[in-house]
């Protein structure tokens, strides 16, 4: 059996650094205790009216998001390293997205496979060639990081079009403090509640040259049914910027404006929650009801900045995440400070060869899979799943990645039979703007509530927790 990391507990029992008063809290307070204010903070969940929806439950349902009243705990020191790591990385991803849709040098240096970059259907050939606003592609960026010891973390996923979950980190943080005041007093806990002002920070810092000394922004959301509206509506009333939708939106002598009672207003920013295929039925998707139209006329020139911009959804594949590590070498000469997990390439003939043969103990994804899907975690299946997966990658090699099942850390966690261990991992959140790169310490903890689950998305019926960096 693996080790598993203990993020609370040292091998003898007792508590590491950080968790010293969360071990004396948990074993002060009574468990009728811990159930209650468990249930003081869902009904504020529910309150607040916090919700997410599963597109392919039958019922279609709006869900809150389960939240674990037990937060996670990092040092400084421990956040120090990752935020270094972070900094690095999003700016290598930046340089990269960059590069294929100008230079290409690092196609031509074979870095990176040609083909993995053209034939890749998140490309946006439209993006060649276009000069963006201070050459920033991606202004917010969801580093999905696991956990495996004391000082090994890996970077599980890059998330660079549309990365959610930052109102749960937000709304997490804010119902700690009202319902546990008494544990935030033992505890000097850097702050989060920053986020909507370094977020508006960085987006205003991208606007096009060409706007007013005071640009306007505005948050692009397909609309009421889309599965994170509450976040979209939540960031637009915290950074106190409109919320609209494509029909809010027209695009006159290729500017974009928005309409208001007052009459058209131009816009400088779209901070868009909107894939790229419905973001301008004349350039994608003619069928597309959602965008707006002539918005990449606007776009091309130069008249509206697009955060995130169109085309960074190549950096999401999980086939150009296992070059990353070469990326991060190629464009910054240095070695990088956040590992990838080791994968392998079903598209490269002696790896499918490996993967084939060792179903059972790895990890297989879809190179474009998201939310939990599209994926097969070998020790927990049956044999026929193996052979599913098998035929799957003989059919469609490129579609597929496969990875070591790690060992994903665990944290104290209120579960109905008590505390009890549960594998979680971390989405920081990191913005970049044209002065500087931001991110608030901490970020999103998501923790699979299932015992022995390594799944911690939501869709999935994953939790999650509140985030505390603290001194050491």
């Amino acid at each position: 059996m693996p080790v598993i990391f203990d993020e609370m507990h040292q091998p003898d029992g007792s508590a590491r650094p950080g968790y010293e008063a969360i071990q004396r809290w948990l074993d002060s307070t009574p468990p009728d205790s811990l159930s209650l204010r468990r249930a003081e903070a869902e009904l504020l969940f529910r309150r607040i009216g916090i919700t997410f929806a599963v597109y392919d439950d039958e019922q279609a349902e709006e869900r809150i998001i389960p939240f674990d009243i037990v937060p996670r705990i990092l040092t400084r020191s421990e956040w120090q390293r990752l935020a270094t790591g972070l900094e690095q990385r999003v700016k290598a991803l930046n340089m990269f997205l960059a590069d294929i849709y100008g230079r290409g040098e690092v196609i031509r240096a074979g870095v990176v496979p040609a083909d993995l970059i053209y034939r890749n259907p998140y490309y946006r050939p439209e993006m060649v060639g276009l000069s963006l606003p201070h050459d920033i592609y991606v202004q917010i960026a969801g580093i999905d990081l696991v956990r495996t010891g004391p000082d090994e973390f890996y970077v599980l996923e890059d998330n660079a079009r549309t990365p959610s979950g930052v109102s749960y980190m937000l709304e997490n943080r804010e119902v700690m403090m009202r319902v546990f005041p008494d544990l935030f007093a033992e505890h000097r806990v850097d702050p989060v509640e920053t986020y909507p002002e370094e977020l508006l920070a960085t987006l205003v810092s991208v606007a096009p040259r060409s706007a007013s000394p005071e640009p306007t922004v505005a948050l692009l959301t397909p609309g009421s049914l889309n599965s994170a509206y509450y976040e979209h509506s939540f960031l637009a009333d915290k950074l106190g910027i409109e919320l609209v939708e494509g029909r809010d939106l027209l695009v006159r002598h290729n500017a974009v404006f928005m309409r208001t009672t007052e009459g058209p207003r131009r816009v400088d920013v779209l901070y868009r929650r909107l894939d790229d295929d419905f973001l301008d039925p004349l350039t994608f998707r003619p069928d597309s009801v959602l965008g707006v139209p002539g918005l990449m006329n606007a776009y091309r020139s130069g008249n509206i900045t697009l955060a995130n911009a169109v085309g960074t959804g190549i950096a999401d594949d999980k086939a150009v995440y296992s070059y990353m590590p070469d990326i991060v070498r190629f464009y910054l000469d240095a070695e990088p400070i956040l590992n990838n997990v080791p994968t392998w390439r079903c598209r490269e003939a002696e790896a499918r060869s490996y993967v084939l043969d060792n179903l059972k103990d790895l990890v297989v994804k879809e190179v474009a899979g998201s939310g939990g899907y599209g994926m097969m975690i070998g020790p927990n299946v049956d044999k026929a799943t193996h052979d599913l997966f098998a035929a799957k990658i003989r059919d469609d090699p490129d579609n597929f990645i496969a990875q070591p099942t790690l060992s994903l850390s665990t944290c104290p966690t209120y579960v109905d039979a008590g505390i009890a261990p549960r594998h979680v991992d971390l989405r920081p959140f990191v913005l970049t703007g044209s002065d500087r790169i931001r991110i608030v310490p901490g970020g999103l903890t998501r923790v699979a509530l299932k015992e022995g689950s390594l799944v911690v998305n939501s869709s999935q019926g994953g939790g999650t927790k509140d985030t505390w960096v603290l001194d050491d």
